[in-house]
């Protein structure tokens, strides 16, 4: 009697047959029955509600054709990629290889693309990057606003990027996204020792405003936009100081920093940068100096202040000389300034008063 092997697939199923470990056909739903007199049938029976098909014998099974339009197929290179929808929500991302979806119970839409541009586009960028293994294929770069991001793709520079969200592709290339501040910056120049003309060594504390206006040239020509001019800022202020003399420097230190800004300026263009402003924050002079500095300015006030003494002096003996020669000329009017003053006299004191016409000889009034 020959042995008959009786598989019942269902609805949502779908059977591998295999016979002498040899993929056979599909079976699809209903009742088989499968002659198998040397137990050499196996049927893998797999469920089309899960939309991946895996098994080991995948390749084979694609092969013979048997899936037909029950399944779509993703047969991908090594730089390729594929973006899979299912019922109208982004899955997965499949990596190369052979991949296949059934479509008996979902729809299944798939986009395959070309991963050695190294970035990825596309118009649901940020669905994508937020479903769930995205980070295995896809790199994330958010440049902020106020920034530029430069791709550099195999050590060149491919690409400068605006504020935004971007992704690019892993292991296609050797990437790097380098990201530039293009707001104003600040850079403090401290401590900077410089011998003036009248070879008077002080120390300088100067801060330079600046801002990045081409990131192709800043990166291009230096390796750090903010060092380099550090350093242009230092041979600027040597350059300047250098050519003035102590006195200048100090009385004038608005027309030394505008100099300074026009020299450090047109040094700091050669490589992508602007300069705003170069300004002198502080002049630290050696003690010896600065007690002698001090000393000056001590003998400049002492003597500022006796001339003005001497003008006020001066001032005050000719309002009295004037005074003099009005009250010689009017006696009424000399007579009311003798009263006044006794008038303040007396308001404190009891005084004798002797009065007269021609001043203090004709009469004597006691006044109480």
């Amino acid at each position: 009697m020959v042995r008959v092997r009786m598989i019942k697939i269902r609805q949502y199923e779908r059977g591998l047959l295999f016979k002498d470990r040899e993929f056979a056909r599909i079976l699809r739903p209903g009742r088989y029955y499968v002659p198998d007199p040397l137990w050499r049938v196996r049927c893998d029976v797999v469920s089309v509600r899960q939309p991946w098909l895996r098994h080991e014998d995948l390749e084979v099974i694609v092969r013979s054709g048997a899936l037909g339009d029950e399944a779509n197929v993703l047969d991908l290179r090594q730089h390729e990629r594929a973006l899979v929808w299912v019922n109208g929500r982004f899955a997965c991302i499949c990596p190369p290889g052979l991949s296949v979806l059934w479509t008996v119970f979902h729809e299944v839409r798939t986009e395959v693309i070309d991963a050695r541009g190294v970035r990825f586009e596309h118009p649901e960028l940020d669905l994508v990057l937020e479903a769930a293994g995205s980070e295995r294929f896809l790199q994330p770069e958010v440049v902020d606003n106020g920034h530029t991001g430069l791709v550099f793709i195999n050590g060149q520079l491919r690409e400068v990027l605006a504020p935004g969200s971007y992704a690019f592709w892993r292991g296609m290339a050797r990437l790097k996204v380098l990201h530039l501040d293009l707001r104003e910056q600040v850079v403090d120049v401290t401590g900077q020792e410089l011998i003036t003309k009248d070879k008077v060594t002080l120390r300088l504390n100067a801060v330079v405003t600046y801002r990045i206006t081409d990131p192709r040239q800043a990166v291009s020509e230096v390796e750090d936009p903010g060092q380099a001019l550090y350093r242009q800022a230092q041979l600027a202020l040597r350059e300047v100081i250098g050519t003035r003399e102590l006195d200048t420097l100090l009385a004038d230190r608005e027309a030394v920093a505008a100099d300074l800004t026009g020299v450090l300026r047109q040094r700091a263009e050669a490589f992508g940068v602007k300069v705003d402003q170069l300004g002198i924050r502080d002049v630290i002079l050696p003690g010896d100096m600065k007690d002698l500095f001090n000393r000056v300015t001590e003998a400049q006030k002492a003597a500022e202040a006796a001339l003005i003494t001497r003008r006020e002096e001066t001032a005050a003996m000719r309002s009295q000389a004037n005074t003099a020669r009005i009250l010689d000329s009017n006696p009424t009017l000399m007579r009311l300034r003798e009263l006044e003053v006794l008038e303040k006299v007396a308001e404190k004191s009891q005084l004798n008063i002797v009065l007269g016409e021609s001043g203090l000889t004709d009469r004597v009034v006691k006044l109480l």
